[in-house]
């Protein structure tokens, strides 16, 4: 049996225009890029034919990961959860108990976790710490540098 991907409305539509990037712009790019490369005469030798059927099979092999999590994905509607138990598509305020600095984090699938945009996989020591968790719960993580402690002080459906 297939496992199920979560993932919400905004990161199944990323995944699917990188898919459609990758099939309507880059393989037509690289196909003419080895037909270029292969014109050049022997490819023993031919560095360009060697790097456009590299990219090639890079972009063939993400086309190929692309189709099967979209194919699995099971998209949550965050708009239309609620409630005051931190679960996935849940935007979490933490406040570090040692530093008292805040901390703002939604909760998504595997394939659309940034931190840099405040977006942490369901599947994260972080996330799996927080899931089930209420505003005013105290929760301890094993980070890199350590034992981190936070308190959730909002818990939001955005």
């Amino acid at each position: 049996m297939m496992e199920r991907v979560p993932m919400t409305a905004a990161g199944f539509s990323a995944l699917e225009a990188e898919l459609k990037h990758r099939q309507a712009v880059e393989r037509p790019r690289i196909i003419e890029a080895i037909s270029e490369a292969r014109a050049h005469g022997d490819l023993s030798e031919n560095a360009e034919y060697h790097a456009a059927k590299e990219a090639q099979s890079h972009n063939e092999g993400r086309i190929a990961e692309l189709e099967s999590i979209i194919s699995r994905a099971e998209v949550i509607d965050v708009s239309k959860l609620s409630g005051e138990v931190v679960k996935f598509g849940a935007t979490v305020k933490l406040v570090d108990e040692d530093s008292e600095e805040e901390r703002v984090w939604q909760i998504v699938g595997e394939q659309e976790a940034d931190a840099k945009k405040g977006r942490i996989s369901i599947t994260s020591p972080l996330a799996r710490a927080l899931v089930g968790k209420k505003v005013g719960a105290s929760v301890e993580v094993n980070a890199p540098g350590g034992a981190k402690s936070y308190e959730i002080v909002e818990v939001r459906w955005v």
